[in-house]
């Protein structure tokens, strides 16, 4: 079940945090994945440690918010592992002020374009340059990785980033409109609260959901791994909110 053996993932944004968990597990099941990080060195070290675990990998390198290096990076992956099967659009981009609380009247313009052209651009970057070739072949399989930030679920001051989300979050799900007669599904997966690296962190933010805990990598990579097998060729143009129980996230 969710052997995913023969397919060919990429997995963008996949050299640290949940790319890596969701690299990571689709490895495990088979898939051989092409990992993308903006940084090559970050995307190699996730490739030696599938490698290590007995899985195929190669890295992409490449910018998410550059069509033409998308569709370079595309065609490389195609000729080092074959055409691509499965798409985790994971890259983000948080903005200049990361996730710290700033009203947008009070933000700089100039921080806008970060995360516009990361959480939305690299989306329509990337879903375009492989949508094509999983169509003709009569299967394929789009995850997109957003946020609670993207469903309207949070208090906080992060506008540019929520509206890239927000905006994956509907593209996604107009994509899986239009492909879902030839064999290609489309899904999002809005993410809750993640742990952090300060273990003091972590836990104050455990104490707001109600399973008492912060998210993995390695639970968004199991949804994925779901998400991209055969078994769920019925769910498309849906958005997951993985959170722990949370109601706003």
């Amino acid at each position: 079940m969710f052997d995913l053996t023969g397919r060919v993932a990429l997995v963008t944004g996949a050299g640290q945090n949940v790319g890596v968990g969701i690299a990571r597990m689709l490895a495990a099941q088979g898939a051989a994945v092409a990992v993308n990080d903006i940084v090559p060195e970050r995307a190699q070290e996730t490739v030696a440690d599938i490698v290590a675990a007995g899985g195929r990998a190669a890295g992409a390198p490449f910018d998410v918010t550059s069509y033409d290096e998308v569709v370079a990076g595309v065609a490389d992956v195609t000729e080092a592992l074959g055409p691509v099967d499965i798409l985790v659009n994971n890259a983000g981009n948080g903005g200049a002020a990361g996730m710290r609380p700033e009203p947008f009247r009070e933000m700089d313009p100039a921080g806008w374009e970060g995360p516009i052209r990361v959480n939305l651009y690299g989306v329509l970057h990337c879903s375009r340059a492989v949508i094509n070739g999983m169509c003709e072949r009569g299967w394929g399989r789009v995850i997109t990785i957003s946020s609670g930030a993207g469903t309207g679920g949070v208090n906080i001051g992060v506008s540019p980033y929520s509206a890239g989300k927000g905006g994956g979050i509907s593209f996604t799900r107009t994509l899986a409109l239009e492909v879902a007669p030839t064999g290609v599904t489309a899904n999002t997966i809005a993410l809750g609260l993640m742990g952090m690296p300060d273990p003091k962190i972590t836990a104050r933010l455990a104490r707001a959901i109600p399973v008492g805990r912060t998210g993995t990598p390695a639970d968004i990579g199991a949804a994925c791994v779901w998400l991209a097998s055969d078994e769920a060729s019925w769910v498309t143009a849906q958005t997951i909110e993985i959170n722990g129980g949370s109601i706003t996230t």
